[in-house]
This record gives C-alpha cells, sequence and structure tokens, in this order.
C-alpha cells in the first residue's frame, strides 16, 4: 500500500528499520535543541505532512529505549492522526526522568504505526447480552 507524504524536515522519511518491524521511527525537525526538563512536556514537530486513505490511522507511540533508558515518552499515547488529518505530525513528550533531557534535531523521538480501524453505529438498547465475565473488570480476571 502506497501513501502520500509531505517531507518538509531536513531529515529522511520514516521507514522500517527490519523486515517485520511494526513502527517506523519519526525525528524531531527543529530549529535548535530543546532542554526537557523534569515533568515538562512539549509538542515536537517532524516536518512531516500525511494523507492517509479512509480506514486507516497512524498512532504515534513511544520508541522503547528512549522510555527506558531516558525516561522521556509519548502523552496522549497512541495518539491518533485521522485519515482526514492535514496538518504537520507533531509529538507530544514528556520527561518522567529527575534529569533534564536535551532533544535535538534528527533525534528519533517516536515511532509511527499504521493501523486499520472501523466506524461504528451505536444501537441504543435497555439491556446488553449475558457474558461470562459479566461487569468484572479493573483486576478481575486476575493479576
Amino acid at each position: 500500500m502506497t501513501v502520500q507524504i509531505i517531507n518538509k524536515s531536513k531529515h529522511q522519511i520514516p521507514s522500517y528499520e527490519t523486515l517485520l518491524s511494526a513502527g517506523m521511527d519519526i525525528r524531531a525537525n527543529i530549529s535548535e535543541s530543546i532542554t526537557l526538563k523534569p515533568l515538562d512536556r512539549v509538542i515536537v514537530k517532524t516536518g512531516l505532512f500525511i494523507a492517509l486513505p479512509a480506514g486507516l490511522e497512524a498512532q504515534v507511540r513511544p520508541r522503547s529505549g528512549l522510555a527506558a533508558k531516558k525516561g522521556v515518552t509519548v502523552l496522549n499515547s497512541p495518539g491518533t492522526v485521522d485519515a482526514d488529518y492535514r496538518g504537520e505530525i507533531g509529538v507530544i513528550l514528556v520527561n518522567l526522568s529527575n534529569e533534564d533531557f536535551l532533544i535535538k534535531d534528527g533525534e528519533r523521538i517516536a515511532q509511527l504505526i499504521i493501523a486499520k480501524h472501523e466506524q461504528i453505529t451505536w444501537v441504543e438498547v435497555s439491556v446488553l447480552d449475558k457474558t461470562k465475565r459479566g461487569k468484572g473488570g479493573f483486576g478481575s480476571t486476575g493479576v
């Protein structure tokens, strides 16, 4: 499948790093480095604009290495880029560590996953069908 992309950044377009990768790394496209202090958040622009076909969404997710090693993750995760959005993709980063984190131009800041989705029509009813689980939630099936 092909998807239209405009790349206004100074960096390569996102690509899969391995043959079986689900996500593509996306990079910061900034004119100067950003210092992200502990518990601060910032929207980091990527310079990428996409036109997804109907029925697809782009999910912006954290990079596991950045989260594990630096305590930096993506808020609103996964963030959704809808098929009708034509603006620049931005990534909301938060620093959950106790140390400043320097975001540099070209840094891999998140990953982008393309996923199918469905739209539904609600049918209002007065009773839902019964299941074995029933109302059990939040750990009711075990820890």
